[in-house]
């Protein structure tokens, strides 16, 4: 019975060892890099609608749950001396909570992100410039202040001329969060 314990313990502690190196490691890329989100700091941005939500079951939380279980069953195992059974329920138990911990914390650092609205219609009388090619009636991008901020939005050439890329345009109105341009002249 004790090889059977030191074996598991052997187990546990291998898999300790895995799920907290690449924690860290996932925890490092999520730091310094946000998670999956790219952002662009500077007076520039583009417009994207993003779900900053955090999902339950994640690569973040599974080996927060690994971390916890084998961190837990090597110690039920090795210095409490405890059987397979009563090791694999701690382990188990020491696992959830590290996960709904993890899940915990994630959201909370979710819930300091900042959404801003942006006011488009204090973009109309202003001069930008086309991000990309439009059509006659067509739809593209523009590159225009809005609300004191360079960005690059949605906008629909509101003439019958053609727009070319990096052509100075005007904003005229905004209907439903797009604006509609024509080419300055």
């Amino acid at each position: 019975m004790e090889t059977i314990t030191q074996n598991a313990a052997q187990y546990y502690c291998y898999l300790a060892w895995f799920a907290t190196i690449f924690f860290v490691i996932k925890l490092a890329i999520f730091w310094f890099f946000g998670g999956t989100d790219t952002e662009v700091s500077a007076d520039f941005n583009t417009e994207t609608d993003t779900d900053g939500s955090f999902h339950f079951i994640s690569l973040q939380t599974i080996l927060a749950f690994l971390m916890g279980f084998g961190w837990m069953g090597y110690a039920a195992a090795s210095a409490y001396d405890m059987s397979i059974i009563a090791s694999l329920g701690c382990a188990f138990g020491a696992g959830i909570v590290f996960m709904l911990g993890t899940a915990w914390l994630m959201t909370q650092v979710k819930k300091l992100e900042k959404t801003v609205k942006k006011d488009k219609t204090t973009a109309v009388d202003k001069i930008g410039k086309a991000y990309t090619d439009f059509t006659p009636k067509g739809q593209g991008r523009v590159e225009v202040e809005i609300d004191g901020q360079l960005t690059v939005t949605e906008a629909i050439n509101n003439t019958e001329e053609e727009i070319k890329s990096f052509d100075a345009v005007k904003v005229i109105k905004v209907e439903n969060e797009l604006l509609y341009i024509e080419k300055v002249k």
